[in-house]
């Protein structure tokens, strides 16, 4: 069985989990820029969570099914429909060959997940991932999809605490919280000020490398060059203009720029699913709490 792109979209790729362990040779591990609703779709499905997924940003591409098989959407809500009719976000859709998915408008959130029951061919993989760098979907791709039956799929009612501990606050990044960073103590202390207590909003250049971010120049308290150090999605580096970069899943592997912090691991889903313009403040934790979030979160997974 097959999904076939007819309408490219804006700038859909494929992604898992990432490619993590080739940072050393330079290689980004990429990834969804929202983990959590990518896994949530796949554990709908059945699937492992490390399964690939199609990454959509609004346009998002129009797919055909060529064979009859499970779907699932989940994350930004596009208001997808199937044959022009609607269909729900977070649960288990059979589609039918020459059936055709489509979107209609952005409603909230930024990037879309669709996964399907089975996994790619492996010969699809490279340095262990299905990752796409830079290589967008295309009108006219086809992927051959390998699984094993296409029995019945219903919601599992267990699922049901997973979606919400998924979707609680996705869409409501009022706060974000970070852990402050070696360059942290440099700021001069009119900026901590101005960071702490002033609104950001995601700059319109923003992309999956970088969340260039729109608010109060911040400066150092002195000038000071820093040698370059490991990067990773979530670093905060501020840039000599003053203004404030987060970056993402298709992060460089090492930066020089003053790093003033990491955005916890829970909050990043969140924060990636932030429309550009859209408002929030920061919020300093601790690492022990990061911990503790992420791993509540991320047990949810294993029930």
């Amino acid at each position: 069985m097959s999904i076939k792109i007819v309408k490219k979209g804006l700038s859909d790729r494929i992604e898992d989990l990432g490619r993590y362990g080739y940072q050393a040779l330079g290689i980004q591990p990429s990834g969804p820029m929202d983990f959590l609703s990518a896994q949530l779709a796949n554990a709908i499905l059945e699937n492992d969570i490390n399964n690939p997924v199609f990454e959509l940003h609004f346009p998002a591409s129009i797919f055909e099914f060529e064979r009859a098989m499970y779907i699932c959407i989940s994350g930004a809500n596009f208001v997808p429909v199937i044959n022009e009719k609607s269909v729900a976000l977070n649960t288990p859709i059979k589609v039918y060959p020459k059936d055709q998915l489509s979107f209609l408008q952005p409603l909230e959130g930024r990037t879309a997940y669709l996964a399907f029951k089975g996994t790619l061919d492996r010969n699809q993989q490279w340095l262990n991932s299905y990752c796409s760098f830079q290589k967008t979907l295309n009108k006219g791709d086809v992927f051959d999809i390998v699984t094993d039956h296409c029995n019945e799929i219903i919601l599992d009612p267990t699922k049901l605490h997973l979606i919400q501990a998924v979707q609680t606050e996705l869409f409501d990044a009022h706060a974000i919280r970070f852990i402050p960073g070696p360059a942290w103590n440099d700021l001069a202390a009119a900026s901590i000020q101005l960071l702490m207590e002033n609104s950001f909003s995601i700059d319109a250049k923003s992309n999956r490398m970088g969340f260039l971010l729109d608010g109060p120049a911040i400066h150092l308290s002195e000038p000071k060059q820093y040698l370059s150090s490991a990067v990773t999605r979530g670093t905060m580096q501020l840039l000599p203009n003053g203004h404030i970069i987060v970056l993402m899943a298709d992060h460089q592997t090492i930066g020089g720029y003053a790093n003033l912090g990491q955005i916890i691991l829970v909050d990043l889903p969140k924060f990636a699913q932030l429309n550009n313009h859209s408002h929030f403040k920061f919020n300093i934790a601790n690492v022990q709490t990061a911990h503790e979030l992420y791993r509540t979160k991320q047990s949810c997974f294993k029930h």
